[in-house]
Protein backbone atom coordinates (compact mmCIF):
# COMPACT_ATOMS: atom_id res chain seq x y z
CA UNK A 1 0.00 0.00 0.00
CA UNK A 2 1.33 3.74 -0.86
CA UNK A 3 2.81 6.05 1.42
CA UNK A 4 -0.88 8.29 0.78
CA UNK A 5 -2.98 5.29 1.10
CA UNK A 6 -1.46 4.64 4.68
CA UNK A 7 -1.81 8.45 5.45
CA UNK A 8 -5.32 9.08 4.58
CA UNK A 9 -6.45 5.65 6.03
CA UNK A 10 -4.77 6.44 9.16
CA UNK A 11 -6.90 10.20 9.04
CA UNK A 12 -10.17 8.41 8.35
CA UNK A 13 -9.91 6.11 11.26
CA UNK A 14 -8.40 8.24 14.07
CA UNK A 15 -11.10 10.55 13.25
CA UNK A 16 -13.58 7.88 13.28
CA UNK A 17 -12.00 5.91 16.36
CA UNK A 18 -11.67 9.52 18.10
CA UNK A 19 -15.82 10.53 17.66
CA UNK A 20 -16.41 6.88 19.21
CA UNK A 21 -14.21 6.64 21.85
CA UNK A 22 -14.26 10.83 22.93
CA UNK A 23 -16.86 12.43 21.07
CA UNK A 24 -14.15 14.18 18.94
CA UNK A 25 -11.00 13.85 16.52
CA UNK A 26 -7.46 14.53 17.47
CA UNK A 27 -6.88 16.88 14.89
CA UNK A 28 -5.12 16.28 11.34
CA UNK A 29 -2.07 14.86 12.80
CA UNK A 30 -3.28 13.38 15.95
CA UNK A 31 -5.38 11.78 13.87
CA UNK A 32 -3.12 9.98 11.52
CA UNK A 33 -0.84 8.95 14.60
CA UNK A 34 -4.09 7.31 15.95
CA UNK A 35 -4.96 5.92 13.21
CA UNK A 36 -1.51 4.71 11.90
CA UNK A 37 -0.73 3.07 15.28
CA UNK A 38 -4.42 1.32 15.56
CA UNK A 39 -3.58 -0.02 11.97
CA UNK A 40 -0.57 -1.98 13.18
CA UNK A 41 -2.89 -2.88 16.23
CA UNK A 42 -6.19 -4.14 14.40
CA UNK A 43 -3.41 -5.98 12.12
CA UNK A 44 -1.89 -7.82 14.99
CA UNK A 45 -5.50 -8.70 16.76
CA UNK A 46 -7.00 -9.65 12.94
CA UNK A 47 -4.04 -12.20 12.56
CA UNK A 48 -4.44 -13.24 16.25
CA UNK A 49 -7.75 -14.15 15.15
CA UNK A 50 -7.30 -15.50 11.87
CA UNK A 51 -9.41 -12.88 10.57
CA UNK A 52 -7.85 -11.33 6.98
CA UNK A 53 -9.02 -8.05 5.22
CA UNK A 54 -8.81 -6.88 1.88
CA UNK A 55 -8.61 -3.52 -0.22
CA UNK A 56 -9.90 0.11 1.07
CA UNK A 57 -12.47 -0.94 3.55
CA UNK A 58 -10.77 -4.15 5.11
CA UNK A 59 -7.97 -1.73 6.19
CA UNK A 60 -10.18 1.24 7.15
CA UNK A 61 -12.01 -0.84 9.14
CA UNK A 62 -8.62 -3.11 10.40
CA UNK A 63 -7.64 -0.08 11.31
CA UNK A 64 -10.62 1.92 13.27
CA UNK A 65 -10.85 -1.28 15.37
CA UNK A 66 -7.10 -1.38 16.21
CA UNK A 67 -7.42 2.91 17.04
CA UNK A 68 -10.26 1.83 19.19
CA UNK A 69 -8.77 -0.65 21.00
CA UNK A 70 -5.21 1.82 21.51
CA UNK A 71 -7.60 4.59 23.10
CA UNK A 72 -9.68 2.01 25.35
CA UNK A 73 -5.85 1.30 25.98
CA UNK A 74 -4.57 4.51 26.88
CA UNK A 75 -8.07 5.58 28.78
CA UNK A 76 -7.61 3.18 31.20
CA UNK A 77 -3.87 3.95 31.76
CA UNK A 78 -4.79 7.39 32.65
CA UNK A 79 -7.29 6.21 34.92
Amino acid sequence: MSFIAWLIIGGLAGWIAGNIMRGGGFGLLGNIGVGVVGALIGGLLFSLLGLSSGGFIGSLVTAVVGAVVLLWGVGKLRG
